[in-house]
């Protein structure tokens, strides 16, 4: 057998490649082999259109490209005519190394188009008549459409989206497996609809095509607003049916709906859902329901040109979770105890009289033994349950909301309740995980552990900032410091890029990069204050540095040609801003949640706000200049080089002394300026950085911004131990204060939950929050030792850097590649290091007191002493 062998072919960043937007999907593949040192000299692609042989197995389509002289293996270029809209096609890959070995072919992969063309689309936007909606928030809506089938079904598509949240049914059973779809995108610019392969559910004679629409965040409340894109929710529906005669039948979203309430009688994102069972109409998305008296659907125009097919996976039900534990609170209510903190709902199994209701109502700690509801706001978090009274148990899970909980409190259970009644059910975008981290010290571990759980309950369809209260919209300014760590831990590529070109659409509707994306038009409007939405450094950064990070992780060169744009508009817009090239007007976040800002004022920070936005404009222009020159746009890389040196040249003139201290005296101010080479006399500057976290005892000195730069500041100044004793203190404020008090996520801030168990006072505060959690980052790359080299991985950088009494550590990534790893272990003289290099890369080695040396791929072990 061949030694050497390729994995699965992906289609760009998709893992699931069905109903795709790209015509021209670029391809990747992993080589899997023992033989060390292997690299790729070439490839070879054929592609399959469907057909078979005599054997039954995919066939060529006849295109081929030949063996090519290439070592390139990650995004590809398509090497056949582009797909149209509907088209099937299977690839698969040979390679070649150069020590002459040779792979045999890949098995197949297939990708699927959607509809990529304005034109595909016949269907229009059939819409609940306006009696039937209600406020917002209000029920949710049973929407149905008979049809007949006159012939067998070889194929059958259903394209899908809606101005609102939909969960379609045909013929009575779900369709897909999605989950607050089509989840929330800035659906005045982007609306994706999904593709589903129904041809398993369809028969010959008479069908039903139906669905539940809901407000979401189309209609229902976001913050304090209502109505945000429409007053009117609406489904836009296309199946195709394939005959195996070659014709079709087209099944849309038209005149022939007709619509009534069901048994959801009110959900939204914030306050929960309200299902009374006795309400249901039974057989209602099934043939030969009787909808007589159900009212004809409205039909509305819609811009099929804002339809666009996903970029990643859905929102989806990922794991359950039974209660650790049952509680009676001090005033008798009983409460679950799941113990984690987690995005989703309950599903309950419940048996009673009809018509009576149960509560559920959701909590992320408990304070004095009773949930504590103050930190939610204005979000109820309540679901209730009313009975149909069925003689056997009923089972129910919400449908339209989730919640942020670990606690759940049960009201009006009817009986005794047994172990697998309730569940905690975890939904979130389904990412693939594609890092992990451990180490000796148990406390760094559950925090890698928090970040990884904080991670999950903030992508419910985009990067959220958290998952429970009246808020959960996606801050960019989160995202910005987060984004090295979450591009670790999962493959977000795809999810991002969505997010990305959301950012970009508002930005340019908005006049700047808005503080959150999606950035609703309506909020924009109406908002009482909106200085505070005006262009903020750190914050709207985040259209350069993301993508930058993105191609940095995946090698991703053509997601910086579709957000250069963005990225470009943005640092011109502050150079505009600027006196002298000094950022110092407007509103800004600045180092949001200092430890020292009291609870009320979280943007009261001791480091001076200029200092920061002109440190954030310095470091934006530099990256801008390097995507230009990767792009092949000299004249930009050199005019935004010039501007950074400019900014670079204003900052130390207005912040740093002759000697090298920084006229603002605070860690965030240090970790900025060592971090984004803005100060010349390092050597001052890091002593100084030492001092202050020394003077503070160690403990965390920054807010957001300076929180994901501190260690990798300390160890640029050579103070790695003082970066460890930073890392591993326990005292508040600190990365493992809220591990020793029972945190299961990362907090919002640094004393969430006060030492005698009682939550922060402050209005803001949050459980579940990531941004704080950015540190994973220094974790997976100093800690452990693992890190990018050169954009995608190509080159690994294996630089462990033990301390804090650690004995072992170890870090695992699934690269562009393949899997590579670093795991080392310390007797206290000897410092031993084992590295996997994928196959096709490279990796320079740089441990303690030993050379630097380049290593092909393949297992490598080192000792080093200490």
């Amino acid at each position: 057998m061949t030694r050497v062998r390729v994995s699965s072919v992906t289609f760009e960043h998709h893992r699931e490649a069905f109903g795709i937007g790209e015509p021209a999907p670029r391809l990747s593949w992993t080589v899997v082999t023992d033989i060390s040192g292997w690299r790729q000299a070439g490839y070879e692609i054929e592609l399959s259109d469907g057909a078979t042989t005599d054997r039954g197995n995919a066939a060529s389509s006849g295109t081929a490209t030949g063996r090519v002289e290439s070592a390139e293996s990650v995004l590809v270029p398509w090497p056949g005519a582009p797909l149209g809209s509907r088209e099937r096609r299977g690839v698969r890959v040979r390679v070649h190394g150069t020590d002459g070995s040779a792979s045999d072919w890949s098995p197949w992969s297939w990708a699927e188009t959607g509809l990529l063309h304005p034109s595909d689309w016949q269907a229009s936007a059939t819409a609940p008549p306006s009696t039937l909606l209600g406020t917002p928030d209000g029920p949710a809506l049973l929407l149905r459409r008979d049809f007949t089938l006159h012939g067998p079904i070889a194929r059958a598509r259903l394209y899908i989206t809606a101005h609102g949240l939909y969960e379609a049914e045909l013929n009575g059973r779900t369709i897909g497996d999605d989950v607050l779809a089509p989840g929330w995108t800035s659906y005045h610019h982007r609306l994706p609809y999904r593709t589903h392969d129904v041809t398993a559910l369809l028969r010959e004679g008479p069908n039903t095509l139906a669905a539940t629409l809901a407000d979401g965040w189309y209609r229902g409340r976001t913050f304090d607003r209502t109505n945000l894109y429409g007053a009117r929710t609406a489904l836009i529906a296309q199946l195709e049916i394939t005959h195996p005669d070659g014709t079709t039948t087209v099944v849309t979203t038209d005149g022939e709906w007709r619509c009534a309430t069901g048994p959801i009688t009110a959900t939204g994102l914030y306050d929960g859902e309200k299902h009374d069972a006795r309400l249901h109409p039974q057989g209602w998305s099934e043939p030969g329901f009787d909808d007589r008296e159900w009212l004809p659907a409205d039909t509305l125009p819609h811009d099929p040109a804002l339809l666009v097919a996903p970029t990643g996976p859905p929102v989806r039900r990922t794991e359950t979770l039974a209660p650790k534990e049952v509680l009676t609170s001090p005033s008798g209510k009983t409460i679950l105890d799941f113990g984690q903190n987690l995005a989703g709902r309950l599903r309950i199994r419940v048996q009673g009289p009809a018509g009576h209701t149960v509560s559920l109502r959701h909590a992320e700690v408990l304070e004095q033994g009773e949930l504590a509801l103050r930190p939610l706001r204005g979000a109820a978090a309540l679901d209730e349950y009313t009975l149909r009274g069925d003689p056997g148990p009923e089972t129910w899970e919400p449908r339209f909301t989730t919640h942020g909980f670990r606690y759940a409190q049960l009201g009006n259970w009817p009986g005794e309740l047994r172990p697998g009644d309730v569940v905690a059910v975890v939904c979130h975008t389904d990412l693939r995980a594609t890092g992990t981290f451990e180490c000796s010290d148990p406390l760094l571990n559950r925090l890698h552990d928090n970040v990884r759980w904080s991670m999950r309950g903030n992508y419910v369809g985009l990067p959220t900032d958290c998952p429970q209260r009246d808020e959960r919209v996606g801050w960019t300014g989160d995202l910005q410091v987060f984004a090295p760590a979450a591009a670790f831990l999962y493959d977000c590529a795809g999810p991002l890029s969505s997010w990305l070109a959301d950012l970009a659409a508002d930005q340019g509707a908005h006049g700047t990069v808005p503080p959150f994306v999606p950035w609703p038009p309506r909020y924009a409007a109406e908002h009482a204050d909106p200085a505070w939405a005006g262009p903020a450094a750190a914050w709207g950064d985040a259209a350069v540095l993301v993508p930058w990070t993105l191609y940095q992780r995946t090698g991703d060169l053509g997601l910086l040609e579709s957000q250069y744009a963005s990225m470009q508009a943005w640092v011109e817009q502050i150079a505009t801003l600027t006196r002298g090239h000094l950022w110092d007007e407007g509103f800004q976040y600045g180092d949001w949640l200092d430890p020292a800002a009291p609870p009320d004022q979280p943007g009261r920070a001791r480091t001076d706000p200029a200092l920061v936005a002109t440190a954030y404009h310095a470091r934006s222009a530099t990256v801008l200049a390097e995507t230009a020159a990767l792009l092949g746009r000299p004249g930009d890389a050199a005019r935004y080089a010039e501007l950074a040196e400019n900014v670079r040249a204003a900052f130390r003139r207005e912040f740093v002394t002759p000697s090298g201290r920084l006229a603002c005296d605070t860690q965030t101010a240090y970790a900025l300026a060592l971090s984004f080479d803005l100060v010349e006399q390092r050597e001052r500057a890091g002593r100084r950085l030492v001092e202050l976290v020394e003077a503070d005892g160690h403990r965390i000195g920054t807010g957001f911004v300076g929180t994901p730069l501190i260690c990798d500041a300390l160890c640029s100044a050579g103070a790695y131990d003082t970066a460890y004793e930073l890392l591993t203190q326990r005292e508040c404020p600190s990365w493992l204060y809220p591990v020793t008090m029972g945190a299961t996520t990362v907090w919002e801030r640094w004393d969430s939950l006060l030492p005698d168990g009682t939550v922060n006072p402050g209005e803001m505060t949050s459980f579940n929050h990531y941004a704080l959690g950015a540190v994973a980052d220094f974790l997976h790359r100093t800690v452990a030792g693992l890190a990018p080299a050169a954009p995608g991985y190509r080159r690994l950088l294996v630089r462990p850097r033990p301390g804090g009494g650690l004995t072992h550590a170890r870090a695992r990534h699934d690269t562009p590649y393949g899997p590579a790893a670093v795991s080392w272990s310390s007797d206290g003289e000897t410092l031993t290091v084992t590295a996997i290099v994928p196959p096709g890369t490279t990796a320079l080695v740089d441990l303690p007191n030993l050379a630097e040396r380049e290593v092909a791929a393949g297992t490598h072990t080192f000792s080093a002493p200490l």
